[in-house]
């Protein structure tokens, strides 16, 4: 059985709810699953102000954080990251550079990767927080699988390189179709793809 390991970073939520379809798509695709949040860096009274961000700390803040030993434990990694400036966001950042030591050991290479993300506003940086990350996994060795355009409905969802979702305050319960969409063929193609290589 594929071991997948869903490891995000989320704010106001969309990755946390991008997450957990990808999860329930992965379990769906027989895989073994393990969902796993990067820890906040940030003061949450520096964020008070903003309701989402707030409850999604307060949703989140004792679910099991994202380890190294999460990436050890996985046949296939899907990470998530809202878009900062068109890059992922520091608090993923950290995390990633905190895998030094792993890397160094060569633990890291020949799994399969993939990703999502989300920005506020249409062309608000998905492609080039996506291509940012996959830098990252290729120094690790990693074995990248997009989605590309192997399914009909990535012509709908348009993004080649993994999934993104152009969030709004109100759809954070209800994200739209092709992004679901994406997310489910992601999800089957990262577990697919992880269980030939296995094999």
């Amino acid at each position: 059985m594929t071991k997948l390991a869903i490891i995000y970073y989320s704010a106001t939520g969309h990755g946390t709810t991008m997450a957990n379809r990808v999860a329930a798509a992965g379990e769906a695709a027989g895989a073994e699953v393990r969902v796993r949040h990067v820890e906040e860096t940030r003061d949450p009274a520096s964020f008070a102000q903003n309701p989402a961000w707030t409850a999604n700390y307060e949703a989140t803040k004792d679910l099991p954080a994202a380890t190294g030993e999460d990436i050890l434990w996985a046949d296939a990694v899907i990470f998530g990251s809202p878009t900062r400036f068109g890059s992922p966001a520091a608090q993923l950042r950290t995390f990633l550079d905190s895998l030094g030591g792993l890397w160094a050991q060569g633990k890291l290479a020949d799994k399969v990767y993939a990703a999502f993300t989300s920005s506020n506003t249409r062309h608000g940086g998905q492609e080039s927080t996506l291509l940012s990350l996959y830098f990252t996994l290729m120094h690790f060795g990693g074995i990248i699988v997009p989605p590309g355009y192997t399914d009909p409905l990535k012509f709908v969802d348009g993004n080649p390189y993994g999934v993104s979702l152009i969030s709004t305050h109100d759809n954070i319960n209800d994200l739209e179709d092709a992004t679901n969409n994406a997310l489910d063929h992601m999800a089957r193609r990262v577990v697919s793809i992880a269980a030939r290589l296995a094999a």
